[in-house]
Parts: C-alpha cells; sequence; structure tokens
C-alpha cells in the first residue's frame, strides 16, 4: 500500500500547490538577500548602542565614587564583555559562513521582542538615572523601587537574557544564540550573586526589594495590593 504523502490532503490539485511552495520559496529567498544587510546594519547599531551605554556608565562610576560609592571586584567582568562582543561578531559570521536565511516568523517577532527590550532598557535608564552602571558599584543614594523595580530586584537582566536569544535568531542564527546565552548564565550567576551581597548589606534594601522575584514579576500580589 502506498504511503500518503502531505500533498494527498492538500485540498486544491497538485499543481497548485506545487506553484504555491514555489512561489513561496522565491519570496523567502529574496527576503533573505534583502534582511541580511539590514541585519548587519542591526548589529552595527546594537554596538554603537553598547559603546555609548559604556561611555555613560564611565561618567555614572565617577560620580558615585566621589560620592563615597565603592566598586566591587568582578573577576568575570571581561568575560562579560567577551560574551557581548562575541554575540555581535557571532551572529555576523554564523549568517555568512553557514548561509543562515531570514525565516520572516520567526525573525519579525525576535525583532518584536528586541523593540520591547529596548523600551524596556530605557524605562530601566530613565528609573535608575545616575546608578545605572555597568559596573557593580554601591551608593549611598536612596534605593530604587519605582519603574521596573517596583516589580523585580533585576530587570536589566532579563533584558539582557532576552536580547542574548533573540539578537541572533532575527537572522536564524540558532548556534550564536545557544552559546551566548550559556555563557551569559554563567556569567550573571556569579554577577548577580555578588550584586545582592553588596546591595543586601543595606537594610533599606533588604525591607524595600528583598521579596521580589529577580527576573519576571508576579502580578497577583501587585493587583491585589493594588484594590
Amino acid at each position: 500500500m502506498p504511503q500518503a504523502s502531505l500533498l494527498d490532503f492538500w485540498p486544491y490539485p497538485a499543481h497548485v500547490a506545487g506553484q504555491w511552495w514555489m512561489d513561496f520559496s522565491i519570496i523567502s529567498m529574496s527576503l533573505g538577500t534583502f534582511v541580511a544587510p539590514g541585519y548587519l546594519a542591526l548589529l552595527a547599531v546594537v554596538a554603537f548602542l553598547r559603546a555609548i551605554e559604556l561611555g555613560v556608565s564611565a561618567n555614572h562610576q565617577a560620580r558615585l565614587l566621589a560620592e563615597n560609592g565603592r566598586q566591587i571586584q568582578e573577576p568575570l567582568y571581561p568575560l562579560m564583555v567577551a560574551v557581548h562582543i562575541c554575540l555581535l561578531f557571532g551572529s555576523a559570521l554564523e549568517i555568512w559562513l553557514g548561509k543562515r536565511p531570514f525565516v520572516p516568523v520567526l525573525g519579525w517577532s525576535m525583532l518584536l521582542l528586541l523593540g520591547c527590550c529596548l523600551a524596556g532598557r530605557m524605562w530601566v535608564w530613565w528609573s535608575l538615572g545616575e546608578q545605572w552602571n555597568t559596573h557593580i558599584v554601591t551608593s549611598t543614594r536612596p534605593i530604587i523601587d519605582t519603574g521596573p523595580y517596583r516589580y523585580v530586584r533585576h530587570p536589566n537582566y532579563t533584558i539582557v537574557i532576552i536580547e542574548m536569544f533573540a539578537l541572533p535568531l532575527v537572522h536564524s542564527a540558532y548556534v550564536t544564540a545557544s552559546i551566548c546565552s550559556t555563557l551569559n548564565a554563567v556569567v550573571l550567576w556569579r554577577r548577580i550573586h555578588q550584586e545582592e551581597a553588596a546591595l543586601f548589606a543595606r537594610p533599606e534594601y533588604a525591607t524595600r526589594m528583598g521579596t521580589k522575584p529577580r527576573f519576571l514579576p508576579n502580578f497577583l500580589p501587585i493587583l491585589a495590593r493594588d484594590r
């Protein structure tokens, strides 16, 4: 008995299915041809924004240290920087060497997710002000528990975790997404423990933030409290 194929369940004649698939393939290849340069431009924009962030962070760090702040030693900080650099170069190399396609459903979904991450970053920057930093620096300023910090302790790390897989997957660079996400998890595990050791040394932080989740908000208690 011959095995059924997918075309046996297609409601239209076989030649219509074949023509539909050919048209879809041509459109997909055209999208890939035009999107690849756009994706490289996206990586360049992200790299530019990261460079700006480092400059802003250096200024914030200098002001906090001038106010008797203290910088915490981070042995894995160079690895964290390397992971972010590898995310950009790895994504570009993978789509070139691996000929990764642009899959519209995946690509546009990841772009939308990155847009949400950018909005989240701006929300974090706006909330923290000069206390935002790429290094762990203690501050004598008041504890921030507004904006996204009303819901979680580390919204910025939530954003970074998402960006680590969303940026490569815009153009199906799944190997880079897997490797960089894994390395980022190792870095964040150590970094968060160092950061929270410094933060929870302040009783005010333990009181205001101690019961909040680290990454994802639990909206049920918040909704109940707001009633």
